[in-house]
């Protein structure tokens, strides 16, 4: 069991776990530091990031902000800018946390897009959803909705000259739990290799609100199971998740979900199949 955990967690880049308090500050200035070569080596000057009011998004707009305040105090150039995006469907099941997010990061820029028309639209339109239960077309819908957003995001960032941010981690990443060219396109990711704990660690160094760190995770993009908790979509908690990936023992049930689901979602972590 512990060979195929450190396969796979080789395969993820796990980083390590955290062992002090130093180890987290290097750890921050490094991805800070990553974040910043990508925009000097792009040539570009702004960030992107889609902000959900879930603890993923909120670490990944703390490491951003601080990368641009830095960027612009080293370079003497101020037209370095992070820009923060909410992307509800509607009205979002959990907006106060996702307002409180923004808040708390204090971004350069805050655009708030209602994606709700553009997804009705393209039910209306697609009559391959004719016909389908309601269960089936709210999961579809789920993923055009993470699709939808993923477009919003480069379409401002192409208007701003800039880059989109992605928040998949280490955790996310063996569940395959992420839309394919969805939530899971992006020119960076920042928290790549992170077990779940480790983010919510990094978010508390920021001296993050402690109800933001703590919130329960959730994809929200069903509609007919508003904010549906990511661990009864796995079937496996966080916990688990992160154990395995550090290679430590799990119960044979959590074991076999997380590998069935990783090596069935390897398609999702890869180039496109070509001949």
């Amino acid at each position: 069991m512990q060979s195929i955990q450190r396969e796979i967690a080789q395969q993820l880049k796990v980083q390590a776990p955290f062992k002090d308090w130093t180890a987290i500050d290097a750890e921050v200035n490094r991805r800070i530091t990553f974040i910043q070569d990508c925009l000097r080596n792009s040539g570009l000057k702004s960030l992107v990031l889609g902000i959900s009011g879930g603890v993923d998004s909120l670490t990944a707009g703390l490491l951003a902000q601080k990368a641009i305040k830095e960027l612009r105090t080293n370079t003497g150039d101020g037209s370095y800018r992070f820009i923060a995006v909410r992307l509800p469907y509607e009205t979002q099941f959990d907006e106060y946390d996702a307002n409180a997010s923004v808040d708390f990061i204090k971004p350069d820029e805050h655009h708030t897009i209602n994606i709700g028309p553009v997804v009705k639209f393209m039910a209306n339109e697609v009559k391959a959803l004719q016909g389908k239960t309601a269960v089936s077309r709210d999961f579809v819908l789920g993923n055009t909705k993470a699709r939808i957003r993923m477009v919003t995001q480069y379409t401002i960032a192409s208007a701003y000259d800039g880059m989109v941010i992605g928040t998949d981690h280490a955790a996310e990443a063996v569940m395959g739990f992420f839309t394919k060219f969805g939530d899971g396109a992006c020119d960076l990711a920042p928290l790549s290799g992170l077990v779940k704990n480790q983010v919510r660690t990094i978010a508390r160094y920021f001296n993050a609100p402690e109800p933001l760190v703590e919130k329960i995770p959730t994809a929200d993009l069903e509609n007919l199971s508003p904010g549906k908790p990511d661990e009864v979509s796995y079937g496996v908690t966080y916990a688990e998740i992160d154990a395995f990936l550090y290679g430590e023992p799990v119960c044979e049930k959590a074991f076999k979900i997380i590998c069935d689901t990783y090596y069935k979602t390897r398609h999702k972590r890869v180039m496109p199949f070509s001949p």
